[in-house]
């Protein structure tokens, strides 16, 4: 069920500041034409720290309805907190989600063994499928494999994205958790060779801007034809490097905006796009024929 282009979501705001659904809608239609496999709603990408409690259920509504069914929903739930997180993913089961993405909790750094049993005690009271999601750039806190292997045994951890772009990590994971740990790269720039050791797909930061094409590499990976997979990965190289010239999720949602799906808005702490990039991003999307000259 969670395999291929995952896209880890963007959340679009009006001129006021508030969900703008408008856009939502705008952008769920856009993915499901360009045959994106799933969507990640309130993740890192769709800044999930700003988002209210009826903010996440809202979207989440609306996303579910507007999908149909057609593709899963996956839902960012993780906090510093496990019980913030366990009423998080209750609360993604009431409106809908198929699974919960649950990053490690970031800013406390537990042990492993604290790591263990926070993901335990989520799972436990969980209704839905759970993804571990080991991203320690952002975290300080690193989910190592062993712990990864403990926590694979449970009946609703069914998987991870993996976002520290070593395949070494990936190799090791996989090793350890069997083919049915559904294993997804967090990372664009490595996700290729993920998958050519066998991850499952990516949750991607760069198939908010070019859905079809990320779509078509993990499928071209799928069938091994890696002629063209390495092909469009070579093409989009260029795209994946300039969604990091800032922070995620600004160059990924200015993008957007330039490409005329979404607005400029952004919460605080995070900024727009400095105006020293935006001409070298705009270059990048006209390469890729996302926006004209």
């Amino acid at each position: 069920m969670f395999d291929g282009s995952i896209v880890a979501l963007v959340t679009p705001f009006t001129d006021q500041g508030e969900v703008d659904a408008r856009a939502l809608r705008r952008l769920v239609d856009f993915h499901l034409e360009q045959g994106t496999n799933g969507l990640v709603i309130a993740g890192t990408t769709g800044e999930s720290v700003s988002l209210t409690p009826a903010e996440f259920s809202g979207i989440l509504d609306l996303v579910v309805e507007r999908l149909g069914g057609r593709i899963p929903v996956i839902a960012g739930t993780g906090s510093a907190s496990t019980r913030r997180s366990v009423e998080q993913t209750r609360l993604a089961a009431a409106h809908g989600a198929d699974a919960a993405l649950i990053v490690t909790p970031y800013y406390v750094r537990p042990p492993q063994r604290g790591l263990a049993a926070h993901f335990e005690a989520i799972a436990d009271e969980s209704d839905i499928s759970v993804i571990l999601y080991n991203v320690p750039s952002r975290t300080s806190v690193d989910l190592l494999p062993p712990t990864v292997e403990k926590l694979s045994g449970h009946p609703r951890i069914t998987g991870i994205k993996e976002a520290t772009g070593d395949c070494e990590r990936i190799d090791e994971i996989l090793d350890r958790c069997g083919d049915d740990f559904v294993v997804l790269s967090g990372d664009d720039l490595s996700c290729l060779q993920a998958m050519k050791r066998g991850a499952h797909g990516v949750i991607s930061v760069a198939a908010n801007v070019a859905p079809a094409r990320m779509a078509e590499l993990c499928a071209a990976a799928h069938r091994q034809d890696w002629a063209r997979a390495d092909a469009l990965e070579n093409e989009l190289s260029q795209l994946f490097d300039n969604l990091m010239i800032e922070t995620n999720p600004i160059p990924v949602k200015w993008s957007l905006f330039e490409m005329g799906l979404v607005g400029p808005h952004i919460r605080l702490p995070m900024t727009g796009l400095d105006e020293e990039y935006r001409e070298q991003l705009r270059r990048c999307l006209h390469g890729l024929g996302l926006i004209p000259s």
